[in-house]
C-alpha cells in the first residue's frame, strides 16, 4: 500500500539530483505513488534545504553530481539528521562505491535506470523499516530480470 491509502499521510521524499530529465521521471514515480517531493540541484542546495527546515521522511541521493558528490553529501546528511533514510539512485555501480554507501548509512542502492517497480518497493520498504534495523538492499534492475527469465 502507498503511504496516503494506509492511512499515513503523504510521505515527504527529498529528491538530490542534478539531471532536469532524471528530476522529472523521479517525481512522476513518486507522486504516482502519492509522495510529496521536494528537489534539490545538488548537495549543497539540499543540506541548505535541510538547515532551513525542511524535513524529509526519505531522500533519493544522486552519486555524481557537481560539488558535493553523493558520498560527501550522505555524510553531511548523517551529521545533519542521523536518523534520517537515505537511498542511493545513481548510474555508478563500482562495489566500492556501494560498500561506501552502505558503510556511511544508506539503506538501499538502486541503480538508474530505475523501473517505477523498483523504485516503489525501496521506497515503501525503507520507510515501513524501524529507524533500528539496519536492513540495506542494492537493486541492479538487468541483474534482477536476468534472474526472472
Amino acid at each position: 500500500m502507498t503511504p496516503s491509502r494506509a492511512g499515513q499521510g503523504r510521505a515527504t521524499v527529498l529528491v538530490i539530483e542534478d539531471s532536469p530529465e532524471v528530476q522529472r521521471y523521479l517525481r512522476l514515480l513518486l507522486e504516482l505513488d502519492y509522495y510529496h517531493v521536494e528537489i534539490a540541484n545538488n548537495g549543497e542546495e539540499a543540506l541548505a534545504r535541510i538547515e532551513q527546515g525542511c524535513t524529509p521522511e526519505l531522500v533519493l541521493l544522486d552519486m555524481q553530481m557537481p560539488g558535493m558528490d553523493g558520498l560527501q553529501t550522505l555524510q553531511s546528511l548523517r551529521h545533519l539528521q542521523p536518523g534520517l533514510k537515505v537511498i542511493i539512485c545513481s548510474a555508478e555501480d563500482h562495489p566500492d562505491t556501494i560498500r561506501q554507501a552502505i558503510l556511511l548509512g544508506a539503506q538501499a542502492y538502486l541503480v538508474k535506470p530505475v523501473p517505477r517497480l523498483y523504485l516503489s518497493a525501496a521506497v515503501e520498504g525503507c520507510l515501513a523499516r524501524s529507524r533500528s534495523e539496519n536492513a540495506t538492499c542494492f537493486i541492479r534492475p538487468s541483474r534482477i530480470a536476468e534472474r526472472l527469465n
